[in-house]
């Protein structure tokens, strides 16, 4: 390789649904763009993703599509087309697969380059141009000596730049800043760090190990000390990805406030699940039942199989049995899932490792 050093890039398509819709409408540039459902903010249905335009006014993925049209109620909602967005993807990941490089998809959006180069931000800057000229979007790109810096070097280089975050400057970039940036960081887990007297990435990175095992478990406690340092993995790995299991959910337009209403929108679901797996192959181990009661509380329930199962009848029986742990309460979304056994030589991530691929 002449001396050359192995670096992992991440690439980000910028707002990659609300840009895909701006391509097929190009009047729609510069206006705020919201993407969700069946694009009627009357209706019920989360924000899928909203445009550069329309996040400056506090609209989010995940957002009730109502609340966004309060907070936004010139911006154009448009109804969720996946079928487009995947179509789009893969014209994406080919385009990467032609560079000098293992490509690991992530999704319709994003994925991980493997490669070793002298010169990363050019390759990146190749990864933007292909990208550019094969579906006309823009993207950023994450420049790392692992997975964990490349990912958050991406937000760094937003929107349609390059950053690079390694080692040399984990402390200098991240140091100060609150643990919620860090990739895999959420709300609650930054709060119970918080009251471990951990705020920022540095502290997290410094913290007695054995604090946050006793906080987070013998796993996590371990990963996030390791993450507040920048540690991570290091190998791009180009196999397809395994999903760990299928679901299916429905929010409801109107509440569904019977028993009879959940068991029948509870069997719906599990026929289009049992479906899924049917068609995956492999037997599924737990089934896993999600319920968002009115007006907006949402917990589950699941159960492991007695034994791992292809048989349609048993899964549909099994999914179907969790809807007598429904509460009596009014019902607005219900999602069903099923997770499958992994095969023997993958990973906890769902992905087959291979090594020494860059």
């Amino acid at each position: 390789m002449g001396g050359r050093t192995a670096w992992v890039l991440h690439v980000d398509l910028d707002q990659f649904v609300a840009a895909v819709e701006v391509l097929r409408r190009p009047e729609l540039a510069g206006r705020p763009v919201v993407v969700g459902g069946r694009g009627d903010p009357t209706e019920r249905g989360v924000v899928s993703t909203a445009s550069y335009e329309a996040r400056a006014f506090g609209v989010r993925s995940g957002m009730p599509l109502r609340v966004a049209a309060r907070r936004l109620p010139d911006a154009v909602f448009l109804p969720v087309d996946a079928a487009e967005y995947e179509a789009v993807s893969d014209r994406v990941m080919t385009a990467l697969r032609s560079l000098d490089a293992v490509v690991e998809v992530l999704g319709w959006d994003e994925a991980f380059l493997g490669a070793r180069t002298h010169d990363p931000e050019a390759l990146a800057r190749r990864a933007q141009d292909v990208v550019r000229a094969a579906t006309g979007l823009a993207c950023s790109v994450g420049v790392g000596d692992n997975k964990v810096r490349a990912k958050i070097a991406t937000g760094h280089g937003k929107p349609a730049g390059v950053f690079r975050l390694t080692a040399e400057n984990w402390s200098q970039v991240m140091g100060g800043r609150p643990t919620i940036e860090l990739w895999g960081v959420g709300t609650r887990v930054s709060r119970r760090l918080a009251a471990l007297g951990v705020t920022t990435v540095d502290e997290l990175g410094s913290a007695p190990v054995e604090a946050l095992v006793e906080e987070f478990g013998p796993r996590m406690g371990v990963w996030y000390h390791e993450l507040g340092q920048g540690l991570g993995p290091q190998t791009v790995d180009d196999r397809p990805w395994v999903p760990r299991g299928h679901s299916r959910e429905t929010t409801f337009q109107e509440n569904l406030t019977t028993p009879e209403e959940v068991r029948a929108a509870v069997r719906e679901l599990a026929d289009r699940v049992v479906r899924d797996v049917t068609d995956d192959g492999r037997p599924v181990v737990r089934v896993a039942l999600k319920i968002r009661y009115a007006p907006f509380v949402t917990t589950g329930t699941s159960r492991t199989l007695p034994e791992p199962t292809r048989d349609p009848a048993a899964l549909l029986e099994a999914l179907t049995a969790l809807a007598a742990r429904v509460e009596d309460r009014e019902v607005r979304l219900l999602g069903v899932r099923a997770e499958m056994a992994m095969p023997d030589d993958t990973d906890r991530a769902g992905r087959t490792p291979v090594r020494g691929r860059i």
